[in-house]
C-alpha cells in the first residue's frame, strides 16, 4: 500500500476506473429490497447488498482496462470483489458515526476537500484506509508519519478527556465521597479492560444509541436549568464565578480578554471539528460518492442541536455555565441522571477512540518501524493485551495532571482537531491540484507498460501546476495560513488558561478535590 515506486498518476488512473463502477456513479441506486429510502436504509442500519460486479460492463466503460495488465498479477475482477466485500457502510451509517458525541462535524469546507481527494485517489487496487494515506500519496512518507503521530496524540488526549469527564460525573454522583484521583484510576482500569476488544463490530448500532442518549441529555439539562437556579458551587470551583445575579452578554463578558475568547473559540472547534476519521468512514462505504449526504445531514443535525442548546442554557445561567453543562445542573437527582447517561455515551466514545488510537500506533509505529507481528496472529494478540493497559495508563496521567476540562479540550482542539479539520485539507488539496494540473500532453501513466511518463520534475513542475489553477490555489493557501495562525493562538491561549487554572482556582493535578465541586 505504501510503495514509493507507485506514482500519483497511477493512483489517479485506478481511481478513475473505480469511480466508473456502476454502483459508484451518481444517479444509480444500491439494490436493497427495492426501497433505497426504507427506514433501515435511511438510518444506515442495514448493510447494502450488492450483486457481483458485471466485469464485462466495466471493461467496456473503461476501454478494456479490466483485463490483466502487463505489470499486474491480480485481475480487476478479483480486486473489485475483494475490495467491495469489506465496504458495507451506507451514508446513513456515516451520519450516525459523525454525530457520535465528540465526533461532531461542522467541517464543511475541510470535509468537502477530503471527499474530493478521496474520490481522486482511492481505488480497488490502491484503497485509502486512513488520513495519513492521503498525505503519503501527495507528499510522501514524512507527511504520512507526521499525520499519524498527530492523529495518535489527538486520540490519546481524547481518551484523557473522557476520563476527566467521567470521573467528574462519578464524583458528583458520589457527592465527593470518593477521592477524585481514585475515580480517574477506576476509569483507566475500565478502559484497559474494555480496550481488550480488538474489533468494534456493530459500531453503527452503538453510535445510533449514543446519539439519542446525548440528545436526551441536552433536552433534560436544558429543561432542568430553566426550572432551577444555577449550580453556584460548581461555577465557583470551575469558573471562579461568585454567587450573584445572572449576567449575559452578546459579546465577550467583562474581564474576558483575547485569550479567554480564543479558549471559547477552541471549544467550538472541539465540538464541531471531527474530520480526522472522515477518511476511515469513506473507506468503509460501499459508495464513497454518497459520503456528502451523511456529512451534510450530520452537520445540520448537530449544528442545530448545539446552537439551540447553547443559546438556551447560556441565556439562563450566564457566567455560571460550566463545561460540560449537565454537570452544572443544581438539583442533585437530575444532575445524577445526566451524569449516569453520559457515562454510557462516553464509554462508547472511549471504545472508538481507544481502539482506533491503539491500532494507529500499533500498525504505523510498532509494526512498521519495530517489525511487530500482525494482530491477526497469536503473538500480535498477546502484545495487544500488553499495549492496551500502557495506552490507558498514559491517558490516566494526562487526565490526572490536567484536570481542567475546558483548557485541555481547547489544547486538543488547537493542536490536533483544528489541523485535521481546517489546516491539512487545503494544504493537501494544493499538493494534489498542483500535481494533477502539472500533467502535460504525452505525460501520465501508460496502461500498456505501467510506466509513468514525465517530461520534467522538481520545483518548476510544481509551480506550473500551481499556476494553472492560480486563484483557487491562492484561496486554499489563504485557508491554510488562516488555520495555522488560529492553531498557534489557540495553543497559546489554552496553555495560558492552564497556568491560570493552577495558580488562581481550585484546579490542581493529582488531587482528591473535584475541580467543579461535589
Amino acid at each position: 500500500m505504501h510503495d514509493p515506486s507507485v506514482t500519483i498518476e497511477e493512483y489517479m488512473h485506478f481511481a478513475s476506473i473505480a469511480r466508473q463502477h456502476p454502483n459508484e456513479r451518481p444517479g444509480t441506486t444500491l439494490p436493497s429490497n427495492g426501497r433505497i429510502f426504507s427506514k433501515f436504509n435511511l438510518f444506515g442500519l442495514r448493510k447494502s447488498q450488492e450483486p457481483n460486479a458485471n466485469v464485462s460492463n466495466i471493461e467496456k466503460s473503461n476501454g478494456g482496462f479490466s483485463e490483466h495488465l502487463a505489470w499486474a498479477n491480480v485481475t480487476d475482477d478479483e480486486l473489485v470483489q475483494a475490495s467491495r466485500a469489506v465496504r458495507t457502510a451506507t451514508w446513513g451509517a456515516v451520519f450516525y458515526l459523525i454525530t457520535t458525541d465528540i465526533l461532531g462535524p461542522f467541517t464543511t469546507a475541510g470535509g468537502y476537500l477530503l471527499w474530493k481527494m478521496f474520490l481522486v485517489l482511492d481505488s480497488d487496487r490502491y484503497p485509502l484506509r486512513c488520513y495519513g494515506d492521503i498525505a503519503y500519496r501527495i507528499f510522501g512518507s514524512v507527511a504520512r508519519h507526521t499525520f499519524n503521530i498527530i492523529q495518535s496524540v489527538q486520540l490519546l488526549f481524547n481518551v484523557g478527556l473522557i476520563i476527566i469527564s467521567n470521573r467528574q460525573s462519578l464524583s458528583q454522583i458520589s457527592n465527593g465521597s470518593v477521592c477524585f484521583i481514585v475515580l480517574c484510576f477506576i476509569w483507566a482500569i475500565a478502559g484497559a479492560v474494555f480496550g481488550q476488544i480488538r474489533t468494534l463490530q456493530k459500531l453503527g448500532w452503538l453510535a445510533h444509541a449514543a446519539i439519542w442518549i446525548n440528545v436526551f441529555i441536552l433536552i433534560e439539562a436544558t429543561a432542568v436549568i430553566w426550572h432551577s437556579e444555577p449550580n453556584y458551587d460548581a461555577a465557583l470551583a470551575n469558573n471562579d464565578a461568585e454567587k450573584g445575579p445572572v449576567a449575559t452578554t452578546a459579546g465577550p463578558p467583562e474581564g474576558v480578554g483575547f485569550q479567554g475568547q480564543l479558549v471559547g473559540l477552541m471549544q467550538a472547534v472541539y465540538s464541531y471539528g471531527g474530520a480526522m476519521l472522515f477518511v476511515e468512514f469513506m473507506a468503509e462505504m460501499r459508495r464513497p460518492y454518497d459520503f456528502w449526504k451523511g456529512m451534510i445531514c450530520a452537520q445540520t443535525f448537530i449544528f442545530c442541536c448545539y446552537l439551540v442548546f447553547g443559546l438556551l442554557n447560556y441565556s439562563r445561567q450566564g457566567q455560571f455555565t460550566i463545561n460540560p453543562v449537565y454537570q452544572g445542573v443544581a438539583p442533585y437527582d437530575w444532575q445524577t441522571v445526566g451524569n449516569a447517561l453520559s457515562l454510557v455515551s462516553t464509554l462508547i466514545a472511549a471504545l472508538l477512540y481507544g481502539n482506533i488510537g491503539i491500532k494507529v500506533i500499533y500498525s504505523n509505529i510498532l509494526m512498521e518501524l519495530f517489525k511487530f507481528p500482525s494482530l491477526a496472529v497469536k503473538s500480535g494478540k498477546l502484545i495487544w493485551v500488553v499495549v492496551v493497559p500502557i495506552y490507558w495508563a498514559v491517558a490516566f496521567v494526562i487526565a490526572a495532571a490536567i484536570p481542567s476540562f475546558s483548557n485541555l479540550s481547547g489544547l486538543v482542539a488547537a493542536a490536533c482537531i483544528l489541523q485535521f479539520s481546517y489546516t491539512f485539507p487545503p494544504l493537501l488539496m494544493i499538493g494534489l491540484q498542483s500535481q494533477r494540473d502539472a500533467i502535460q500532453d504525452g505525460e501520465g501513466l501508460d496502461p500498456a507498460t505501467g510506466q509513468t511518463i514525465r517530461h520534467d520534475s522538481g520545483f518548476s513542475r510544481w509551480m506550473r501546476g500551481f499556476r494553472k489553477s492560480l486563484f483557487l490555489n491562492l484561496w486554499y493557501m489563504f485557508f491554510f495560513l488562516g488555520s495555522v495562525v488560529t492553531a498557534v493562538l489557540g495553543i497559546y491561549s489554552a496553555i495560558v488558561g492552564m497556568i491560570h487554572a493552577y495558580a488562581e482556582t481550585a484546579v490542581s493535578g493529582f488531587s482528591c478535590t473535584n475541580p467543579i465541586g461535589a
